[in-house]
């Protein structure tokens, strides 16, 4: 299981690029009604398989309950190629979004651009917006990790209170790290690898 650092292509105050991707189930959610009334919109591209998500995702899911009461949506997105990874696949998708205890959209982007227009590199990748969509933080969650440490959000969590005071997060933001998106045949980006 090696690490792969996140890059970031986004910087402070991009806006988020646009998206409508259906989740596990085949419903099509879209960018402009996930962040409708709402302060903010983090943005996490996950994955079934991967450990650095399986280490966090319950905490992911107590933890976009916890700033929903803050009025800012969650979504995660799963890029990854289902072709040569069948445990990504959106059925898959769906029971390990309820057994995460995931109340919040997890999307499919079977094409791969929405991630690419994110600059996604690894699984997790998280990026928080406010609610102009302006990107306001991207890095990891904490700096927990599959065998070291118990997942707290701490990073995530400051970035979140830093944006509903009217704040971007200072940087440095330290990269996510985890399992890289599983790019189809071909198909890796010029800013992967």
């Amino acid at each position: 299981m090696a690490e792969v650092p996140s890059t970031f292509q986004l910087k402070p105050g991009a806006s988020a690029p646009d998206f409508e991707l259906p989740d596990g189930a085949g419903s099509y959610h879209q960018l402009s009604n996930l962040i409708a009334g709402k302060k903010g919109l983090l943005v996490a591209f996950v994955c079934n398989h991967c450990p650095f998500v399986v280490h966090l995702a319950k905490e992911l899911g107590d933890f976009a309950r916890e700033i929903a009461s803050g009025e800012i949506q969650t979504v995660a997105i799963s890029a990854n190629d289902v072709a040569n990874y069948p445990a990504d696949s959106p059925e898959k998708m769906v029971q390990f979004a309820e057994a995460s205890g995931w109340d919040f959209p997890y999307l499919y982007d079977e094409s791969q651009e929405v991630a690419k227009a994110y600059a996604a590199a690894c699984t997790p990748d998280f990026y928080l917006f406010d609610s102009s969509l302006k990107l306001t933080y991207a890095g990891q969650f904490d700096n927990s990790r599959p065998g070291r440490g118990e997942p707290t959000g701490d990073d995530m969590r400051n970035a979140v209170r830093d944006l509903l005071s009217g704040e971007t997060t200072p940087e440095p933001w330290y990269p996510s790290s985890g399992c890289n998106i599983k790019w189809k045949p071909g198909e890796s980006p010029d800013y992967f690898g």
